[in-house]
């Protein structure tokens, strides 16, 4: 019995780089590449935030893959090809083995001109697209089953302006969108059976360029990072959905060209990726949506930082660095916010999108 558990636990220690001792992994990442028109999988290890890649990977996928989004099951990729068309862009939908092996269905779903940004509610019951190319958004009702997409009526729905982000709250009932200009707007929805309908008071302005939009995991403040003004603007989100802005905001950053925001799962931290300066700006949240930035911060990065996910136990964030391009794995602590780096992986070309399965 000695020598079997002593056979054991050198198996477990000699296992430990790949799935970590005493838990096994059915975790993966994945993000696009539209420059190769590609998405790159990995399977990732959660005792140690390191990535392995998935035989096969990278996986063609449509022209300009530039923003992907993961089914709360984790059984569907969708992949929104900005590349595809003209006159229209479309959505691909991928299924997700046990493996991690996506393959595609097809045919595709053909959406507005030049899709680059997918949102879904937290339920996984409705998809948004948005058309840089036509100013609208398309949103579809997903089937729980099979992850088929069926259009709404009214879609796609003009909104206006090009839309360069965009968030579903919390709650599933309100759609932000966000566009460019001096200042920026963030148009405001309210979702009823994905059906868009504006917002009382909507548009709302912020900052010059915001590319960065997070919502608070309550649902009661909005996040904006203005990339013209090096700045990052905070919004009470009031009952109607309409927006207030915090006293003191635009809060002014010490870095070049905030261009994500990413909430931790804790709700305690916003981390910030400064395209311009190759760091991570971190900020910890207090009660009432305020930000103060964290001892230690920023933390650096490759060049361009660009995308932002967490792991579903929230102990590692990957960053998609466009410039190097790699896909850098931090581990974070989640009792004082600060990452420390875990490794980076080439990928073959920018990464503009990042997703993992729950």
């Amino acid at each position: 019995m000695l020598k079997k558990a002593a056979a054991l636990l050198f198996v477990c220690a000699s296992m430990a780089t790949w799935v970590g001792c005493g838990s096994t992994s059915s975790h993966y990442l994945y993000a696009s590449i539209p420059g190769s028109n590609q998405i790159v999988a990995y399977r990732e290890d959660p005792n140690s935030g390191v990535l392995t890649q998935l035989t096969g990977s990278p996986i063609t996928a449509g022209s300009a893959v530039q923003s992907i989004a993961m089914h709360p099951s984790g059984k569907f990729l969708y992949a929104a090809n900005s590349g595809d068309g003209p006159p229209t862009g479309d959505v691909s939908l991928f299924t997700i083995s046990t493996t991690g092996a996506i393959a595609e269905v097809t045919p595709r779903t053909n959406v507005g001109s030049s899709p680059t940004i997918l949102a879904m509610d937290s339920a996984g019951a409705f998809l948004y697209v948005g058309n840089s190319g036509s100013g609208s958004i398309s949103a579809f009702s997903i089937d729980s089953g099979t992850g088929a997409l069926t259009e709404v009526a009214g879609s796609p729905f003009p909104i206006g302006m090009t839309p360069i982000n965009m968030k579903v709250s919390p709650s599933g009932s309100t759609l932000y969108v966000t566009g460019g200009g001096f200042p920026g707007i963030i148009e405001a929805f309210n979702l009823n059976q994905g059906v868009l309908s504006v917002v009382p008071g909507s548009p709302f302005f912020t900052g010059r360029n915001p590319f960065g939009l997070t919502i608070s995991s309550s649902g009661n403040i909005l996040y904006t990072a203005n990339t013209l003004d090096n700045s990052i603007s905070e919004f009470t989100i009031n009952a109607d959905g309409s927006l207030t802005e915090l006293s003191g905001s635009p809060i002014g950053e010490q870095y070049a060209a905030p261009v994500t925001l990413f909430i931790d799962k804790s709700g305690a931290y916003l981390y910030v990726a400064n395209q311009g300066s190759s760091n991570l700006a971190a900020y910890s949240i207090g009660s009432d949506g305020s930000l103060a930035l964290l001892t230690g911060s920023p933390f650096g990065t490759g060049s361009q930082p660009n995308s932002l996910a967490t792991d579903a136990g929230g102990k590692y964030l990957f960053v998609g660095n466009q410039q190097s391009p790699v896909i850098q794995s931090f581990s974070l602590d989640t009792g004082t916010g600060a990452l420390t780096s875990v490794a980076s992986y080439s990928v073959p070309g920018s990464p503009t999108s990042i997703a993992l399965t729950p």
